[in-house]
């Protein structure tokens, strides 16, 4: 498996997981990264869950065949993700703790990004 690779492999699984959670208990989820933030009732977060599990899935298929492309799409998604979060918080729509949590992927994106970089 290339270091790319790994690093689509680490995001798959933190993608599975959090679908997984968002499905099962969104108010736990949301609990550990938004402390003070109330319960919700709404079912968009549970809808949210298996879109995030089929991604995952996808990204697990990619990993196994080496799918360089699709790392390097994924770079720009994840990307495209953080600053649609922090767009939300900087609208004062949602927590700054969105963009908290964002950062962590942010890490494994630059790693993404470099990895096919340093295999050729």
């Amino acid at each position: 498996m290339s270091r790319a690779a790994f690093t689509i492999r680490a995001f798959d699984i933190y993608l599975i997981a959090l679908g997984i959670a968002l499905v099962l208990a969104p108010n736990v989820l949301r609990g550990l990264f938004f402390m003070f933030m109330p319960e919700t009732i709404e079912v968009w977060i549970r809808i949210v869950g298996p879109l995030i599990l089929n991604i995952g899935i996808y990204v697990i298929y990619a990993a196994t065949c080496g799918a360089t492309e699709v790392f390097r799409a994924s770079v720009l998604t994840r990307t495209l993700v953080l600053v649609g979060f922090a767009r939300f918080v900087l609208a004062g729509i949602e927590h700054p703790m969105l963009v908290a949590v964002s950062l962590v992927d942010f890490l494994g994106i630059i790693c993404t990004w470099r990895a096919p970089k340093s295999a050729t």
